[in-house]
């Protein structure tokens, strides 16, 4: 559906077929457009050439392993593909209480996700595409027919694949979210929110099988670039202290940066009994809200956390890396609502090659901003 999605969106058949072919799979790529519902959708079929081996044969995640390290891919097309399916193996040996190197997937299971998976990761590069944002995941009910006999839906590896993603129930009964499908989405979706800020350039529909009951089977895909300030969501963290020690807030400032925090700050309290303490404040991204909470109760003196949700505007900004007589500077550039980019220089990279290069940090910081500028 995602590749079908993205062929909609404007990715060029030719272009990817010729960098599947790097794979060294034998099979047919089918695409043709379908109705589903009320929507126009293309369909997206892998076909093998040769008849899959007798049940019980497959490909095991250390031979797909093999078959992606060994393609010729380029190097982000690669490296996104291990981690999907790293993440997807993962899922299936946890609640197959067996261990990574013994997960298999069946033969035609296993190609067409190699396909699909691989397909997604060249299709995001060739559209240029730098930021991915989805809605709450929406999720069927009832029974589905695997290999592993009759399961619950959701399946039990989709739903390990979405610990920490927002999820809606779909009111449908079939199965809305396959485990590959999340894996894609653990790997790929940086936030769920709304439909951010954005000029749309191009809109996409993948066609999943045809479903009698509910909404169309398909994904949507939007296309677009941001103008000016953006919006996006962000979930509030906070909890009162009376007895955190000093000496420990750096370890647990580094320790929820690890965890995804945007931002972590530190603040004097005056609390009950007339003690002097600290409030804690953490801003995240709604789907690592349970991940920074852990990491809140495991390095501090926490035994409550409060959580929100707020609306957040933000200007666009990008990092990048300049060349400097100190060595390569990370700089972050920040695009103003006039078009002025503001440069400021990435500290640490500054003390780092200061040290180095035994200069004053002032100078660093001076030379590599005014590299980005130029």
């Amino acid at each position: 559906m995602l590749l079908g999605a993205l062929l909609d969106l404007g990715l060029p058949r030719k272009e990817l077929e010729a960098d599947l072919a790097g794979l060294g799979l034998d099979y047919e790529l089918v695409v043709r457009r379908v109705r589903r519902g009320a929507l126009a959708a293309k369909y997206v079929d892998v076909r093998l050439s040769k008849a899959p081996p007798r049940k019980g044969h497959g490909r095991s995640y250390a031979g797909i392993r093999r078959v992606l390290e060994r393609a010729r891919l380029e190097a982000g097309v690669r490296e996104r593909a291990l981690e999907c399916f790293e993440h997807l193996a993962r899922a299936e040996a946890r609640v197959h209480g067996i261990s990574v190197e013994k997960v298999h997937f069946h033969e035609v299971g296993a190609v067409d996700a190699i396909v699909d998976v691989t397909g997604a990761a060249i299709g995001m590069g060739r559209l240029g595409v730098e930021r991915v944002t989805a809605g709450p995941v929406a999720l069927g009910e009832g029974q589905v027919e695997t290999d592993h006999g009759t399961l619950p839906l959701p399946a039990p590896a989709t739903l390990e694949l979405l610990r920490g993603v927002p999820c809606v129930p779909a009111h449908v009964e079939w199965e809305t979210v396959t485990p590959t499908g999340a894996a894609l989405l653990r790997t790929w979706v940086d936030d769920y929110l709304p439909l951010p800020a954005m000029r749309v350039e191009a809109v996409g529909y993948g066609a999943g099988g045809d479903r009698a009951e509910g909404l169309p089977n398909v994904l949507r895909a939007v296309l677009g670039s941001a103008t000016g300030a953006g919006a996006d969501r962000v979930v509030c963290l906070e909890t009162n202290l009376d007895d955190l020690v000093p000496e420990h807030f750096e370890f647990l400032m580094e320790r929820l940066f690890e965890a995804g925090a945007l931002d972590v700050s530190l603040q004097p309290l005056q609390m009950k009994k007339n003690r002097p303490g600290f409030l804690v404040r953490v801003l995240g991204r709604p789907s690592d809200r349970h991940e920074l909470a852990r990491r809140l109760f495991a390095e501090s003196t926490a035994i409550g956390v409060r959580t929100s949700e707020m609306d957040r505007v933000v200007l666009p900004r990008e990092q990048r890396r300049v060349d400097t007589p100190f060595g390569r500077i990370g700089v972050k550039v920040v695009c103003d609502l006039d078009g002025t980019e503001t440069v400021s220089a990435e500290i640490d990279d500054c003390v780092r090659a200061a040290r180095r290069h035994g200069v004053s940090l002032r100078e660093v910081v001076r030379v590599a901003e005014e590299a980005a500028r130029s």
